[in-house]
This record gives C-alpha cells, structure tokens and sequence, in this order.
C-alpha cells in the first residue's frame, strides 16, 4: 500500500456514518458495463465503487460515502446518481 492510501486509510478511521436503509447513489449497471475507464472505482476517496470480479458489475458501497460529489463530476459517461442521504443519515464528522 502506498504512503498516501496509508494516510487516506488512516484519516477515514476518523469519520462517522449514520447508515440510511438504502442507497442515495445509483448507477445504470448497462452503461457501467460499457465504460472502459472505471473513474469511479479509483477517484473516490472512499472505495465506494468496485468491480466484482466473478460479475463483473459494479459494486456501490454507499455507506462509506464521504459525500464528497466526486464520482459524479468524474465519470466520463454521467452515469452516477448522486443526491443526499435521507435526513440524518450519511457521514458524521467527528470533529466538526
């Protein structure tokens, strides 16, 4: 593991999720299937998105969202559907 993903991994143990009951992120597993560039699964700061390797789908792990926006403005297809999680729920900073 590189010296920033340590850092990365490290100041992620420091943030909070209230997890809601479902996604406030989707995708459209068709076009996912099409792009070849995979922006998503390396530009978030979180691992949010990954590629199954025995499906080869893409894998939203919404919890660990930073709420960041990201992925959105990053995928070369505009194929992210980002909005807030429900009220109360998402990330929690701690020292905020």
């Amino acid at each position: 593991m590189e010296k920033n993903s340590k850092e990365i991994q490290k100041k992620l143990t420091t943030v909070k999720y209230n997890c809601a009951d479902s996604s406030h992120l989707s995708v459209n597993q068709e076009i996912c299937a099409k792009c070849k560039e995979k922006t998503c699964t390396f530009i978030c700061p979180a691992d949010v998105y990954i590629q199954d390797e025995n499906t080869g789908q893409l894998v939203v792990q919404y919890e660990n969202c930073l709420e960041c926006g990201a992925c959105k403005i990053a995928c070369p297809k505009k194929n992210i559907e980002w909005r807030y999680p429900s009220a109360g729920c998402g990330v929690v900073f701690k020292n905020s």
